[in-house]
């Protein structure tokens, strides 16, 4: 692919200044309806299939982004990360939209959630702080955590964030005491509503027994509540809930708004007090492989708000503010992963392409038994298509990053893989494994490129071994 406005070369680890241009100028088609990507709804809206076997970006190549940064690399679509965003918004436009910066966070990714108009969900004082130097509104954050650390507290009640979400009995008097006052901090309480969603064992937290939330059903959630009015330095503004990850149909939602509306009545029936605010969580689907099911947001929120008017008129109650937290949804799609193939093996009847990242930039294969499609770039060929095997280059047997997949059967070291869906719960669940060094994020948008995080070196890990 014929690039324009190329800056000057790569650094030692393959980055170039974040200004530099890799502009598409040849002529290219819609990836969507191409051959056997025609359902492949894993890819990013602008992607595009382009000569010599590449794909484009934004506008951008990623067979000249893999040159020009290195791999492992991840490429971030701006404008899809936005669009995303804007979804949520106009399907619950009376809602609050907050995204979830578990699935993916960086400063570039603070001020795009602002400027489109969502809050933020956080659970560290990491996180805290990264929103913090952006000079993201406080009062737009909600702080998650089922076991939140001193410091963790400390920040947010320093910041003044909007919420802290109580998720047990014990964070109680802690959050009270450190109030810096004279106005009280408003909080959520996390309750169980005992409904079994998600895509995993692993990803489900919204069933009984365990270690999130409160549950309704034993009465631990309405003790929280009955402790948490007895403090004057707390305002009880509303309950919380999160299903899991991954729920591919609208109807545990509903039940859960079910579930949840009747345990606010029972709170006003005992307390006198109707709390104004309901946080359904996330956990929303995204396509991974062509054809998986991934509802729009515009199906989740009929089914909640169609529910949620339903149980708030049978039990008299007004409607409460409603509160949900996509993060995966919003970013998974925008993301790529970039590999190069570093070994071809084939043996006892089977493929196996080895490249040079893997479950150190994604664990969710290994952990979740994640699936991927890949494709490669940057060469086109003849070849006829065989099943393979995607692996990492880490010492462990489940370094898999996509099982069964169909790659050129010419495929070779030096080939470029791209993995798209791969912008969530990625980078942000990276380690250090094997000291290889975390990978960079670049963004792309309108035919540009720009650096949002460099690649992790031997020189940073080195400076934190301090052990001499």
């Amino acid at each position: 692919m014929e690039q324009a406005g190329a800056t000057a070369g790569a650094t030692g680890d393959g980055a170039v200044p974040a200004t530099a241009e890799t502009t598409a100028k040849t002529t290219t088609e819609p990836l969507l309806g191409i051959g056997e990507l025609s359902t492949a709804t894993v890819w990013p809206a602008s992607a595009v299939v382009a000569p010599g076997g590449d794909i484009a970006v934004a506008g951008v190549s990623l067979a000249e982004l893999a040159e020009r940064y290195g791999t492992p690399a991840y490429v971030l679509d701006e404008d899809e990360v936005r669009a995303r965003a804007r979804a949520w918004r106009r399907a619950l436009p009376d809602a609050e939209v907050v995204y979830a910066a578990k699935a993916f966070l960086c400063r570039a990714v603070v001020d795009w959630v602002e400027e489109e108009g969502l809050g933020l969900d956080v659970c560290s004082a990491g996180e805290l702080e990264l929103a913090a130097t952006r000079g993201f509104p406080a009062d737009r954050i909600v702080l998650h955590g089922n076991a939140k650390s001193p410091q963790d507290l400390r920040t947010a009640l320093r910041l003044g964030v909007g919420r802290i979400v109580v998720d047990s009995a014990c964070e109680i008097a802690r959050i009270a005491a450190q109030v810096p006052g004279p106005d009280p901090q408003r909080v959520l309480v996390r309750v169980l509503p005992g409904i079994e969603a998600g895509a995993h064992a692993k990803v489900r937290t919204g069933a009984e027994g365990q270690k999130f939330g409160l549950s309704i059903a034993d009465g631990d959630a309405a003790d929280a509540v009955a402790r948490i009015l007895g403090q004057s330095p707390l305002e009880l503004a509303g309950l919380h809930c999160h299903l899991g990850s991954q729920i591919t149909d609208a109807e545990p939602y509903a039940e859960a708004v079910r579930r949840v509306v009747a345990f606010l009545a029972d709170i006003r029936d005992r307390h006198g007090v109707t709390l104004p605010e309901l946080d359904l969580g996330g956990g929303f689907a995204v396509a991974y492989l062509p054809g998986d099911p991934a509802p729009a947001p515009g199906v989740y929120a009929r089914s909640i708000t169609e529910a949620l008017a339903e149980a708030c008129a049978r039990y008299g109650l007004p409607l409460p503010r409603l509160t949900v937290e996509p993060g995966r949804s919003i970013m998974a799609q925008a993301g790529i992963a970039l590999y190069r193939v570093l070994a071809v093996k084939r043996t006892g009847g089977r493929v196996f392409v080895a490249v040079d990242g893997g479950m150190s930039d994604n664990p969710r294969p290994a952990l979740y038994g994640a699936r991927y499609t890949v494709r490669r770039v940057g060469r086109a060929s003849a070849a006829p298509m065989r099943t393979a095997t995607v692996v990492g280059r880490h010492c462990e047997a489940g370094d898999v990053l996509a099982e069964a997949v169909e790659l050129p059967e010419d495929i070779r070291a030096g080939d470029v893989l791209a993995v798209p869906a791969s912008g969530a719960y990625q980078v942000s669940m990276a380690s250090g494994y094997n000291m290889t060094g975390r990978p960079p994020v670049i963004a792309v948008s309108a035919g540009r490129s720009r650096l949002l995080i460099r690649r992790e070196t031997f020189e940073d890990l080195r400076q934190r071994d301090v052990g001499l």
